[in-house]
């Protein structure tokens, strides 16, 4: 762990070897002002020395520079050094989450890596600047002011070591029972992010059906689970102050008390006195920053480690050494193609698949919900990869491919539409971001947005919001679309994605992709029996098997599901999982 969060460090070396330095330099600052007081006290006031009095106040006005200097310059490059650390800490998990397959992201909830990317880095930064700064300031501090007490006087010194060794024990037993607690908070935090980014997503529907109290209790819930942990926590470090000053009274009417003792006797000065109680307050206080750095420290292992879950995490999918840079046409071959989701001892979601699909065919899919359709077609682009045989484009092993060839020439519309905010235009080129605005506008009329995209206002410059909430579903769709066209790809899926369009404007899209790119290979997953019963060939899916495969007039007369399924539609029933939908 230590050595995977120390490697985003980085350019910020220097930075944390400098914090340290200063906070040295800053403690002998502090540890020789006392030694200066004690001096002026006894031999410039006691004596009347004028000349003395000057010359080391002189010094002492110095030494409180210097060590400004250095405790300023040790906050300005703590803070250069924690904040660069978290940049490079959220820079490194991004950057590893979008190398991530499916597979990898389905191990984790997505409130639980924004949790990771917030809360958890910043834990860990405020832990790391704590360490830089106080966890080398404190305990040098306090061994110097020990040795320079012992110094002065043994017998009163060792009134501090007792407290030290008593107050040590009892801070230690705070901080065992307090991190045990911190460690299950940012388990809550999960919740609460996921409770949060739930309702905002979905707040249409939650308005729709006026659950906002329900909504609202959820989130109490999640906040309260939060607030409860905290408050245990905040509990037990509460003694913490009591205990400190506690210690500190005790250790001043000590030394008070017998130094003024051996003071009448000549044992001791008035300025090694001043010069004990100085140091008192510097042993404990830095014994105070000590205890709290452990709390801090025990606050961020658990968020350092969620954080090097998500650093660690190697891609399923990675290029081979040597990858294809070329896709030759649009042709697709499962050959036994077995698949499952959990590898190694998950049930096979999809079961000996043998296809063989010529390039430039429409190929048309249905099956009821859960029949693997979806499954299907995430092989071609290689989202997920096959548990056994093999699946071949153009002719070559997919995973024989340079991933970003294999996905900009097979080009998913998925089932689950995602617009990013930006203008519409912004929107389409993801899909070739070098597109010009005419072909951004052909890709549009061929999907048959270009009729809605017109009457906006803004035509092409129209912003959408996160999510694409302020179009429709159709819209949304539709858009979705002529952005997987501008990557001008060998083969083209449509995962259910003209479901929210009517049947006339979904038979116009279907048209257009016949006249406009009969080279390119088209996969088309629907629920509508009209959405493919035009294509070249349609596989039906049952259970994560196909059932039949052939073209319309083939799967009528010898396919029991596809016959069912097209008089239910035909005759005004629904859709494919009225009837057949196994």
């Amino acid at each position: 762990m230590l050595k995977t969060l120390g490697a985003q460090i980085k350019e910020f070396k220097k930075d944390s070897i400098k914090t340290p330095l200063f906070m040295i330099l800053e403690v002998l600052m502090e540890m020789l002002i006392p030694f200066l007081m004690a001096s002026i006290i006894d031999d410039g006031v006691e004596k009347g020395d004028i000349r003395h009095i000057c010359i080391i106040g002189g010094w002492m006005i110095v030494a409180a520079l210097i060590g400004l200097y250095a405790g300023i310059m040790g906050g300005v490059c703590g803070a250069n050094a924690s904040a660069g650390f978290a940049r490079n800490l959220r820079k490194a998990m991004y950057e590893n989450i979008q190398q991530f397959s499916f597979s990898n992201i389905d191990r984790f909830s997505t409130a639980g890596l924004i949790t990771r990317l917030t809360t958890d880095v910043t834990n860990v930064q405020n832990a790391y600047q704590m360490l830089l700064r106080m966890f080398v300031r404190a305990p040098i501090s306090m061994v110097c002011a020990m040795i320079m007490s012992f110094y002065i006087n043994a017998k009163l010194a060792s009134i501090y070591l007792v407290a030290v060794i008593i107050l040590g024990a009892c801070l230690f037993f705070i901080i065992s029972r307090v991190s045990g607690y911190f460690q299950e908070v940012f388990k809550k935090y999960d919740d609460l992010n996921a409770s949060v980014q739930e309702n905002i997503t979905g707040i249409r529907v939650v308005k729709a059906y006026v659950r906002e109290d329900y909504e609202d209790k959820k989130f109490s819930k999640a906040s309260y689970n939060v607030y409860k942990m905290f408050v245990k926590a905040e509990k037990i470090l509460s003694y913490n102050a009591p205990l400190m000053q506690f210690a500190v009274y005790s250790c001043i009417l000590g030394i008070s008390w017998l130094g003024a003792k051996m003071i009448v006797t000549d044992q001791l000065t008035t300025g090694e006195l001043m010069r004990l109680l100085t140091y008192c307050m510097n042993i404990l206080m830095s014994l105070m920053m000590v205890s709290m750095v452990f709390v801090m420290v025990s606050m961020s292992v658990a968020s350092a480690e969620r954080i090097t879950e998500v650093l660690e995490e190697k891609p399923e999918l990675t290029n081979p050494e040597r990858p294809v840079t070329e896709v030759k046409d649009g042709s697709i071959v499962f050959d036994h193609v077995n698949f499952s989701y959990k590898k190694g001892n998950g049930e096979y979601v999809l079961k000996d698949i043998n296809l063989n699909i010529h390039a430039g065919e429409t190929i048309g899919i249905i099956g009821g919900t859960g029949s693997a359709k979806s499954s299907l077609v995430n092989l071609i682009s290689r989202l997920y990869d096959v548990t056994t045989g093999s699946i071949k484009v153009g002719g070559m092993d997919v995973r024989s491919y340079d991933m970003e060839t294999l996905r900009n020439q097979v080009a998913v519309v998925l089932q689950k539409n995602v617009l990013f905010s930006g203008t519409i235009l912004e929107n389409l080129r993801w899909g070739n971001k070098e597109a010009s605005k005419e072909e951004c506008i052909r890709a549009c009329q061929l999907a048959c947005a270009d009729e809605f995209i017109e009457k906006m206002p803004e035509g092409y410059e129209t912003y959408i919001e996160q999510g694409g909430s302020n179009v429709s579903g159709g819209q949304k769709q539709r858009l979705c679309i002529a952005r997987a066209l501008l990557k001008k790809p060998k083969v083209l899926i449509l995962d259910d994605s003209t479901s929210a369009v009517d049947t006339a404007t979904d038979a116009r899209i279907r048209e257009a992709f016949a006249k406009e790119i009969p080279g390119t290979t088209k996969l088309i997953i629907a629920q509508r029996i009209s959405s493919v019963q035009g294509a070249d060939r349609i596989i039906v899916m049952n259970d994560g098997q196909v059932d039949g495969f052939g073209t319309h007039g083939e799967l009528l007369a010898n396919n029991q599901i596809y016959r069912e399924v097209y008089e239910s539609q035909t005759q005004g029933g629904g859709d494919f999982d009225e009837k057949g939908g196994v």
